[in-house]
């Protein structure tokens, strides 16, 4: 099998609402959609969400390495998907995001040639329920107190805060959250690298009557040694996100006992080959993982259901962005049930296939 065309589009979805963070605020995903083409009539579709402040790409770098590695990859068997991640590495460093819509495509095209789910593909099973969670934008404290209301009222079983905007205030902010939903609902906060260490360890610490599950990242990737001290006077669990891109941070992460969970997103991990090998560095440590997100659609998302039900330490679910459209571009994939339960297709590869009304909306390059 040879790969043939692959095509880049530029998807610029308007969210229903602005998605704001301590590191920016954004009213569109603008996401890559990558479509891989083989000789064979295969084809294989896969999503990137760029993120300067995290991947330190945007769309313009998306298309000026995907070109790249267009060239590198044009003719080669997408069957070989470890030579793909390796050839995509060796061709230039970093830029994980296009890697990982590559990547995807390729698991998908893959999967699809052996007539399986991604999941059965990649070695797993059916063997749990996953429902995601809702994610509660950082805004002032009345702002925040009615959005997660809402959150309430739509029966979501969990909802994502972001924090990270001053500690002080986060505290308020929780404290009004926990007293509108009450204490029948979980809540998992993310700082996005917000705090301070000694802001982080007064903020958990004051956060402890609130019933935390866990809280992401809450210090710079940069100071990630300082983790530790976080983490040992922090009595809610912390979970590393953007400090742990691939399985060689995961390693590291886990060696120097940093965190007590982490973070997977193929928007960091280039994709689905690095993503299994930061599995295995988990499991071996017994450490649980999250899986999430950046603001992709269902592409990536029905990408990482796949891939969450390949590990029973695959334990939270962050697989909300698709909710944030004004319009699905996707047909088929994973579903949101009213519970918001999520299921998969049992047709081959990642079940789904975009909207040509969508894709003709959008800017794309052929590479042939």
């Amino acid at each position: 099998m040879q790969i043939d065309q692959i095509e880049l589009y530029h998807a610029a979805l308007k969210l229903r609402h602005p998605f704001v963070t301590s590191l920016g605020w954004r009213d569109h995903a603008n996401n890559i959609f990558v479509r891989i083409r083989t000789k064979e009539g295969i084809d294989g579709w896969g999503e990137c969400s760029p993120y300067p402040p995290i991947n330190g790409e945007t769309v313009e770098t998306c298309f000026i390495i995907g070109k790249l590695l267009a060239e590198k990859l044009m003719g080669t068997n997408p069957l070989e998907l470890d030579a793909a991640s390796a050839i995509m590495d060796k061709t230039i460093y970093g830029n994980t995001s296009i890697k990982s819509a590559i990547d995807i495509a390729l698991h998908d095209i893959a999967a699809k040639a052996k007539e399986l789910p991604l999941y059965k593909f990649l070695g797993g099973e059916i063997s749990k329920q996953i429902y995601t969670d809702y994610t509660v934008s950082v805004s002032d404290v009345e702002q925040m107190a009615s959005d997660a209301k809402v959150v309430k009222e739509r029966g979501f079983p969990v909802m994502k805060v972001k924090l990270g905007d001053g500690g002080r205030k986060d505290v308020e902010r929780i404290k009004a959250i926990r007293e509108v939903v009450g204490g029948d609902i979980k809540i998992r906060i993310d700082a996005n690298q917000g705090w301070n260490v000694t802001e982080a360890v007064n903020t958990l610490q004051a956060l402890e009557p609130y019933d935390i599950q866990y809280c992401e990242e809450p210090i710079s990737r940069q100071e990630y040694p300082r983790l530790k001290k976080v983490k040992r006077h922090s009595p809610i669990p912390i979970m590393a996100d953007e400090s742990v891109s691939d399985h060689h941070d995961a390693e590291k992460l886990i060696k120097m006992k940093l965190c007590d969970m982490i973070n997977i997103k193929l928007g960091k991990s280039s994709g689905l080959v690095k993503a299994q090998k930061i599995i295995q560095k988990a499991e071996k440590g017994n450490i649980p993982m999250q899986i999430g997100g950046f603001l992709e659609s269902r592409i990536l998302f029905t990408a990482n259901c796949h891939l969450a039900h390949t590990s029973d330490m695959v334990q939270y679910f962050d697989f909300d962005s698709p909710l944030f459209m004004e319009e699905d571009p996707i047909l088929g994939g994973m579903e949101y049930q009213p519970d918001w339960e999520i299921i998969l297709p049992e047709t081959p590869g990642l079940g789904l296939t975009v909207k040509e009304e969508m894709l003709a909306k959008f800017r794309r390059e052929i590479f042939k």
